[in-house]
């Protein structure tokens, strides 16, 4: 994923309060599959404590050689259903679950073939939810190296088994409103649905550091 930088800087130093700059977002469509990695996978915050949501994928001649855009989704088990459960589970007394569930679970019930697309119709579906200003584009080709003047490259930036620093950097290291913090606490680096299903209309201006 590649940022506009000028976009990035704007989401930072102001604009509307509901609403954030428009930006440039790339995300990428021609690397590699990665497997251990965010791609088919998010970590929410149930009774237990953070657990991960995992896409299965179906294997074909290894997949670390497939385009992302090839990987296709193995439905042959029945771990969708159990996914809704375990979300339910997790949410259904956050104040504003009950507004997006059936919305959301209608987008993972379409069953797309491909990982991609699956990945892209819950992408926009959050940013649009979440009052996020973002004009979402993806690569046409694959490049190495982007360039640091016009972009923010931030493709192995955010990875479950490396720390990062990206919340700090935008100034978004504090706590919101979660469902388990009495019995646990605080948790970050969770899917932006714990951020949505917690505050609601409320995550815009969460995001732009007014509350």
């Amino acid at each position: 994923m590649a940022e506009d930088m000028e976009g990035l800087k704007d989401r930072r130093d102001g604009g509307s309060p509901m609403e954030l700059s428009p930006s440039v977002v790339y995300i990428e469509g021609c690397e590699n599959y990665q497997k251990q990695s965010y791609r088919n996978r998010c970590r929410f915050y149930a009774a237990g404590g953070v657990e991960d949501l995992t896409f299965p994928i179906i294997h074909e001649g290894g997949t670390h050689k497939l385009p992302i855009s090839d990987i296709k989704v193995d439905y042959s088990t029945p771990w969708l259903q159990q996914h809704q459960r375990a979300i339910v589970s997790a949410y259904r007394t956050s104040a504003y679950f009950e507004y997006y569930q059936d919305e959301l679970f209608e987008i993972m019930n379409r069953k797309p073939e491909k990982l991609f697309d699956l990945n892209m119709d819950l992408i926009r579906f959050f940013v649009e939810k979440t009052g996020l200003k973002v004009d979402i584009r993806v690569t046409e080709d694959y490049s190495r190296e982007v360039d640091p003047v016009l972009y923010a490259d931030l493709r192995e930036t955010i990875h479950p088994k490396r720390t990062h620093t990206i919340l700090r950097d935008l100034g978004l290291e504090k706590p919101y409103f979660q469902v388990f913090a009495g019995k646990y606490g605080f948790k970050s680096d969770l899917s932006i649905m714990d951020l949505l299903f917690n505050e609601g209309p409320d995550s815009i201006l969460y995001l732009k550091n007014l509350r």
